[in-house]
């Protein structure tokens, strides 16, 4: 299942905070290489992680992680902004109608449909937060699966050459998006959507619960 969870309620969810950063360690520093922090726990962690983000999580059903993204608004502090400004010619991404995703990361067991189920998440984001797209930053060997998915990114920038080339893109999704990652998740409408308002609604009422 999907789990929306502000960086505030993982104590709540121990089992799953642990295994999400440990997954983080694995495939960001052990897998990809990149220069990333790993503390004594094996979590990787960064300086966004501190600023109460948005945690989307795919629940596994022994409780531990499946995947996740990690999302805070542009008006704030972004990595898009203070670390790929060179990638937007300078011009900095800020709109309280742009959130920023980052840390896309997948359990080295995941089954195919979790990235799918990640990105119908995101899609539940965008409105019911009233967005108009995401910011993030992906390398290159990302946007076949992102075409994959239905999902493709209009590229507002890349350096680099080949797999390792590193671009900034905006993500909005169409209907015909959402139907395609309903497919390829196996999750209908009505359990996506269960999922989103159980997180974020009163019971009873429509006020979408603040970070």
């Amino acid at each position: 299942m999907i789990r929306y969870l502000y960086a505030t309620e993982l104590a709540n969810h121990p089992v799953l905070a642990d295994s999400m950063f440990r997954d983080r360690a694995a495939q960001f520093h052990d897998r990809m290489g990149w220069d990333v922090t790993v503390d004594e726990n094996g979590h990787e962690r960064d300086q966004y992680d501190v600023l109460n983000p948005l945690y989307v999580i795919w629940e596994q059903p022994d409780g531990t992680h499946g995947g996740s993204m990690r999302f805070l608004p542009t008006t704030g502090r972004t990595m898009v902004n203070e670390h790929f400004l060179n990638l937007t010619d300078g011009v900095r991404i800020e709109s309280p109608l742009i959130w920023e995703c980052t840390r896309f990361c997948l359990a080295p067991d995941a089954s195919p449909r979790v990235s799918a189920a990640l990105m119908l998440a995101g899609g539940e984001i965008l409105r019911g937060f009233y967005l108009d797209h995401f910011v993030g930053v992906f390398d290159a060997r990302m946007i076949r699966v992102y075409k994959m998915l239905g999902g493709s990114p209009d590229i507002l920038g890349m350096s680099g050459d080949g797999p390792d080339a590193i671009g900034v893109g905006l993500w909005e999704f169409t209907g015909s998006a959402h139907a395609k990652l309903m497919r390829r998740a196996g999750i209908t409408a009505e359990q996506s959507e269960a999922w989103f308002h159980a997180a974020f609604r009163e019971p009873g009422g429509t006020t979408l619960k603040a970070a």
